[in-house]
């Protein structure tokens, strides 16, 4: 049975704006396909203020995202390239971000659309930064493995949080929040980390 967002509150949309959000600062293509395609089928409502951004649920964008999406899934699991790819993508998934959270809110205070762009913008940065100073982490070892196994993992809660924005959005809300907070420690610890790295290189 199709998910009607448009029932909800505008709290409960944000919710589920900054899940979607969240998972577009790892997995831009992936999260703009899913949401193209939840839209194509009804499952997202297509809000009446922003007929504009029905552009989502276009086949054309639909192709585009699932291009993007697999070869993202192969650079992302190749040491520097992933790095390099996170690089290309510094601007275009918070903005990516921000595009998404106005398609899933329908309010009609501009206030609302604002705050929606906003977070979104800033969800999908923060967890891109967190992305990119994990994987920057991740490339200082020798070994060729880990970012197989990072990105596998990445995969994984990108597809879970998808599918439990689908099924369940205000729980899918609490874990957006849950993950932002453990975010915002992950980069933070991969900021430390960096900077020993960098004195250790440094002293050499």
């Amino acid at each position: 049975m199709p998910i009607i967002f448009s029932r909800m509150g505008p709290i409960e949309l944000l919710g589920v704006a900054a899940s979607l959000s969240l998972l577009a600062g790892w997995r831009l293509y992936a999260t703009v396909f899913a949401a193209g395609v939840a839209m194509r089928f009804g499952i997202l409502d297509l809000p009446q203020h922003l007929q504009s951004l029905d552009v989502f649920a276009s086949p054309w964008v639909i192709g585009i995202a699932a291009i993007g999406l697999v070869v993202e899934f192969f650079a992302d699991k190749i040491a520097w390239l992933d790095s390099i790819w996170d690089a290309i993508h510094t601007a275009i998934r918070p903005l990516g971000g921000a595009l998404i959270a106005l398609a899933v809110i329908d309010a009609g205070d501009p206030a609302w659309q604002v705050a929606a762009f906003l977070l979104g913008g800033g969800a999908a940065f923060v967890s891109h930064s967190a992305k990119a100073s994990g994987r920057a982490v991740v490339n200082a070892s020798p070994e060729p493995f880990s970012n197989v196994i990072v990105s596998g993992v990445e995969d994984v809660l990108a597809i879970g949080g998808l599918t439990l924005t689908l099924v369940d959005p205000v729980l899918a809300g609490i874990v957006a929040v849950s993950l932002l907070a453990v975010t915002l420690l992950l980069l933070y610890a991969s900021w430390r980390i960096l900077k020993r790295i960098d004195v250790v290189l440094r002293k050499l």
